[in-house]
Protein backbone atom coordinates (compact mmCIF):
# COMPACT_ATOMS: atom_id res chain seq x y z
CA UNK A 1 0.00 0.00 0.00
CA UNK A 2 1.42 3.16 -0.91
CA UNK A 3 0.15 6.45 -0.95
CA UNK A 4 1.60 8.94 -3.98
CA UNK A 5 0.73 11.99 -6.20
CA UNK A 6 -0.61 11.13 -9.55
CA UNK A 7 -0.39 13.43 -12.27
CA UNK A 8 -3.68 13.27 -14.17
CA UNK A 9 -2.88 13.36 -18.07
CA UNK A 10 -6.15 12.46 -19.82
CA UNK A 11 -9.55 12.91 -18.68
CA UNK A 12 -12.23 12.28 -21.18
CA UNK A 13 -15.90 11.66 -21.09
CA UNK A 14 -16.37 8.73 -22.86
CA UNK A 15 -20.21 7.81 -22.27
CA UNK A 16 -23.44 8.99 -20.52
CA UNK A 17 -22.30 10.61 -17.11
CA UNK A 18 -18.60 8.55 -17.48
CA UNK A 19 -15.69 9.39 -17.50
CA UNK A 20 -11.97 7.88 -18.38
CA UNK A 21 -9.04 9.53 -16.34
CA UNK A 22 -5.14 8.22 -17.10
CA UNK A 23 -2.98 9.07 -14.15
CA UNK A 24 0.75 9.38 -14.34
CA UNK A 25 2.75 8.11 -11.38
CA UNK A 26 4.12 5.06 -9.02
CA UNK A 27 2.08 2.27 -10.20
CA UNK A 28 4.29 -0.64 -8.38
CA UNK A 29 1.99 -1.67 -5.59
CA UNK A 30 -1.02 -2.29 -7.79
CA UNK A 31 -0.21 -6.09 -8.22
CA UNK A 32 -3.88 -7.76 -9.02
CA UNK A 33 -6.95 -7.23 -11.04
CA UNK A 34 -10.02 -6.72 -8.71
CA UNK A 35 -7.82 -3.81 -6.89
CA UNK A 36 -8.60 -0.47 -6.44
CA UNK A 37 -7.30 3.26 -5.45
CA UNK A 38 -8.25 5.54 -3.29
CA UNK A 39 -8.10 9.01 -4.17
CA UNK A 40 -8.25 12.51 -2.16
CA UNK A 41 -9.66 15.42 -3.54
CA UNK A 42 -9.31 19.25 -2.24
CA UNK A 43 -11.90 19.90 0.03
CA UNK A 44 -13.18 16.54 0.71
CA UNK A 45 -12.93 14.60 3.94
CA UNK A 46 -13.58 10.92 2.78
CA UNK A 47 -11.18 9.92 -0.44
CA UNK A 48 -13.16 8.17 -3.37
CA UNK A 49 -12.55 4.36 -3.85
CA UNK A 50 -12.31 3.75 -7.44
CA UNK A 51 -11.67 0.49 -9.34
CA UNK A 52 -8.87 -0.28 -11.07
CA UNK A 53 -9.12 -0.50 -15.18
CA UNK A 54 -5.85 -0.90 -16.21
CA UNK A 55 -2.16 -0.68 -16.08
CA UNK A 56 0.66 0.35 -18.32
CA UNK A 57 3.88 0.81 -16.83
CA UNK A 58 3.26 3.97 -15.11
CA UNK A 59 -0.13 4.87 -16.20
CA UNK A 60 -2.75 4.03 -14.34
CA UNK A 61 -6.65 3.46 -16.03
CA UNK A 62 -9.72 4.67 -13.89
CA UNK A 63 -13.32 5.01 -15.11
CA UNK A 64 -16.13 6.03 -13.31
CA UNK A 65 -19.68 7.61 -13.32
CA UNK A 66 -20.06 11.08 -12.19
CA UNK A 67 -22.78 10.61 -9.24
CA UNK A 68 -21.62 12.88 -6.48
CA UNK A 69 -19.84 15.92 -5.24
CA UNK A 70 -16.60 13.87 -5.26
CA UNK A 71 -16.60 12.36 -8.97
CA UNK A 72 -18.22 15.36 -10.79
CA UNK A 73 -15.03 17.10 -9.21
CA UNK A 74 -12.75 14.18 -10.60
CA UNK A 75 -14.81 14.86 -13.49
CA UNK A 76 -13.78 18.11 -13.75
CA UNK A 77 -10.76 18.25 -13.33
CA UNK A 78 -8.10 19.64 -15.87
CA UNK A 79 -5.02 17.68 -17.29
CA UNK A 80 -1.89 18.21 -15.40
CA UNK A 81 -3.61 18.52 -11.81
CA UNK A 82 -1.86 15.89 -9.22
CA UNK A 83 -4.12 13.79 -6.92
CA UNK A 84 -3.11 12.21 -3.90
CA UNK A 85 -3.65 8.63 -4.89
CA UNK A 86 -3.79 5.48 -1.99
CA UNK A 87 -3.04 2.49 -4.15
CA UNK A 88 -2.22 -1.51 -3.74
CA UNK A 89 -5.64 -1.52 -1.57
CA UNK A 90 -7.74 -4.77 -1.98
CA UNK A 91 -6.97 -8.62 -2.49
CA UNK A 92 -7.88 -8.74 -6.21
CA UNK A 93 -9.14 -11.30 -8.20
CA UNK A 94 -7.15 -15.19 -8.11
CA UNK A 95 -6.50 -15.72 -11.74
CA UNK A 96 -5.35 -19.46 -10.69
CA UNK A 97 -8.86 -21.17 -10.44
CA UNK A 98 -10.18 -19.74 -13.63
CA UNK A 99 -9.98 -22.43 -15.71
CA UNK A 100 -9.37 -22.10 -19.91
CA UNK A 101 -12.59 -20.67 -20.37
CA UNK A 102 -13.48 -18.13 -17.69
CA UNK A 103 -16.51 -16.09 -17.71
CA UNK A 104 -17.04 -12.55 -17.31
CA UNK A 105 -19.25 -10.72 -15.94
CA UNK A 106 -19.37 -6.80 -15.53
CA UNK A 107 -22.25 -4.59 -14.94
CA UNK A 108 -22.20 -0.39 -15.42
CA UNK A 109 -19.36 0.81 -12.79
CA UNK A 110 -18.81 -2.82 -12.60
CA UNK A 111 -17.22 -3.32 -16.65
CA UNK A 112 -13.78 -1.21 -15.52
CA UNK A 113 -11.95 -4.08 -13.13
CA UNK A 114 -13.21 -6.96 -16.04
CA UNK A 115 -10.78 -4.99 -18.55
CA UNK A 116 -7.83 -5.72 -16.64
CA UNK A 117 -8.51 -9.01 -15.54
CA UNK A 118 -9.07 -9.86 -19.28
CA UNK A 119 -6.11 -8.74 -20.63
CA UNK A 120 -4.36 -10.89 -17.35
CA UNK A 121 -6.11 -13.78 -18.85
CA UNK A 122 -5.27 -13.47 -21.92
CA UNK A 123 -1.34 -13.18 -21.24
CA UNK A 124 -1.92 -16.06 -19.06
CA UNK A 125 -2.90 -18.09 -22.66
CA UNK A 126 -7.04 -18.20 -21.49
CA UNK A 127 -9.99 -17.71 -23.59
CA UNK A 128 -12.70 -15.66 -21.55
CA UNK A 129 -15.90 -14.85 -22.80
CA UNK A 130 -17.43 -11.34 -21.55
CA UNK A 131 -20.86 -10.11 -20.78
CA UNK A 132 -21.35 -6.13 -20.28
CA UNK A 133 -24.74 -5.00 -18.65
CA UNK A 134 -25.54 -1.23 -19.27
CA UNK A 135 -28.95 0.63 -18.75
CA UNK A 136 -29.57 1.56 -22.08
CA UNK A 137 -27.22 2.31 -25.25
CA UNK A 138 -25.62 5.89 -24.82
CA UNK A 139 -24.16 4.25 -21.48
CA UNK A 140 -22.49 1.73 -23.24
CA UNK A 141 -18.60 1.74 -23.06
CA UNK A 142 -15.17 -0.62 -24.01
CA UNK A 143 -17.13 -3.20 -26.24
CA UNK A 144 -14.09 -2.55 -28.43
CA UNK A 145 -11.53 -2.78 -25.99
CA UNK A 146 -12.63 -6.03 -25.35
CA UNK A 147 -13.13 -6.89 -29.07
CA UNK A 148 -9.48 -6.03 -29.29
CA UNK A 149 -8.36 -8.39 -26.93
CA UNK A 150 -10.28 -10.59 -29.84
CA UNK A 151 -12.81 -11.72 -27.23
CA UNK A 152 -16.33 -12.73 -27.60
CA UNK A 153 -17.91 -9.63 -26.11
CA UNK A 154 -22.17 -10.22 -25.16
CA UNK A 155 -23.79 -6.51 -24.39
CA UNK A 156 -27.20 -6.35 -22.87
CA UNK A 157 -29.06 -3.12 -22.13
CA UNK A 158 -32.06 -2.87 -20.06
CA UNK A 159 -34.15 -1.22 -22.88
CA UNK A 160 -32.53 -3.08 -25.64
CA UNK A 161 -31.43 -0.70 -27.21
CA UNK A 162 -28.07 -2.20 -27.93
CA UNK A 163 -27.52 -5.71 -27.69
CA UNK A 164 -29.15 -8.49 -25.93
CA UNK A 165 -32.45 -6.80 -24.20
CA UNK A 166 -32.47 -7.16 -20.48
CA UNK A 167 -30.29 -8.12 -18.02
CA UNK A 168 -26.33 -10.12 -17.81
CA UNK A 169 -28.16 -13.28 -16.57
CA UNK A 170 -30.03 -13.03 -20.12
CA UNK A 171 -27.27 -13.41 -21.86
CA UNK A 172 -25.77 -15.95 -20.22
CA UNK A 173 -28.06 -18.97 -21.74
CA UNK A 174 -26.49 -21.56 -23.31
CA UNK A 175 -22.67 -19.95 -22.43
CA UNK A 176 -19.92 -23.03 -21.35
CA UNK A 177 -17.46 -21.79 -18.99
CA UNK A 178 -15.55 -23.12 -16.17
CA UNK A 179 -15.19 -20.56 -13.51
CA UNK A 180 -16.68 -17.18 -13.57
CA UNK A 181 -15.64 -13.78 -12.51
CA UNK A 182 -18.19 -10.27 -11.62
CA UNK A 183 -18.53 -6.94 -10.68
CA UNK A 184 -21.31 -4.85 -10.11
CA UNK A 185 -24.21 -3.66 -8.07
CA UNK A 186 -25.52 -5.96 -5.75
CA UNK A 187 -29.24 -7.07 -6.84
CA UNK A 188 -26.74 -7.71 -9.78
CA UNK A 189 -24.69 -10.10 -8.32
CA UNK A 190 -27.19 -11.90 -6.27
CA UNK A 191 -28.93 -12.61 -9.85
CA UNK A 192 -25.67 -13.70 -11.11
CA UNK A 193 -25.13 -16.11 -8.22
CA UNK A 194 -28.32 -17.71 -8.47
CA UNK A 195 -27.69 -18.12 -12.47
CA UNK A 196 -24.13 -19.36 -12.72
CA UNK A 197 -23.51 -23.62 -12.52
CA UNK A 198 -19.81 -23.02 -11.25
CA UNK A 199 -17.77 -21.81 -8.42
CA UNK A 200 -16.83 -17.96 -8.88
CA UNK A 201 -15.39 -14.56 -7.41
CA UNK A 202 -17.72 -11.45 -6.85
CA UNK A 203 -15.99 -8.06 -6.74
CA UNK A 204 -18.62 -5.91 -4.03
CA UNK A 205 -19.33 -2.21 -3.96
CA UNK A 206 -19.19 -0.64 -0.84
CA UNK A 207 -19.19 2.65 1.41
CA UNK A 208 -15.85 2.96 2.54
CA UNK A 209 -14.39 5.42 4.88
CA UNK A 210 -10.43 4.83 5.56
CA UNK A 211 -9.99 2.30 2.06
CA UNK A 212 -7.28 -0.61 4.37
CA UNK A 213 -9.48 -1.54 6.92
CA UNK A 214 -8.46 0.51 10.33
CA UNK A 215 -12.38 2.29 10.14
CA UNK A 216 -14.21 -1.21 10.46
CA UNK A 217 -16.84 0.47 8.12
CA UNK A 218 -17.38 -1.91 5.50
CA UNK A 219 -17.79 -4.75 7.15
CA UNK A 220 -20.10 -7.69 6.01
CA UNK A 221 -20.91 -11.25 7.50
CA UNK A 222 -19.96 -14.04 5.57
CA UNK A 223 -19.59 -17.92 6.13
CA UNK A 224 -16.44 -17.72 7.50
CA UNK A 225 -16.75 -14.64 9.68
CA UNK A 226 -16.62 -10.97 9.24
CA UNK A 227 -14.79 -9.52 6.55
CA UNK A 228 -13.82 -6.11 5.85
CA UNK A 229 -15.04 -5.42 2.21
CA UNK A 230 -11.70 -3.04 1.78
CA UNK A 231 -8.94 -5.10 2.95
CA UNK A 232 -10.47 -8.29 2.78
CA UNK A 233 -12.51 -7.99 -0.45
CA UNK A 234 -13.72 -6.66 -2.68
CA UNK A 235 -13.55 -9.84 -4.09
CA UNK A 236 -15.45 -12.91 -2.14
CA UNK A 237 -15.74 -16.47 -3.34
CA UNK A 238 -19.42 -17.35 -4.24
CA UNK A 239 -18.95 -19.97 -1.81
CA UNK A 240 -18.39 -17.67 1.45
CA UNK A 241 -21.07 -15.24 0.62
CA UNK A 242 -24.58 -14.73 2.67
CA UNK A 243 -27.34 -12.76 1.06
Amino acid sequence: MKDTYFTLIKNEKIASNTYLSVLEGDTSDITASGQFVNIKLDGLYLRRPISVCDVEGDRLTIIYKAVGVGTEKMAATSVGEKWLTLTGLGNGYDLAKSGHAPLLIGGGAGVPPMYYLAKKLVAEGKTPTVILGFGKADEVFFKEEFEALSLKVLVTTVDGSEGIKGFVTDAMDGLDYTYFYTCGPEPMLKAVYNKTTTSGQFSFEERMGCGFGACMGCTCKTKYGYKRICRDGPVLEKEEIIW
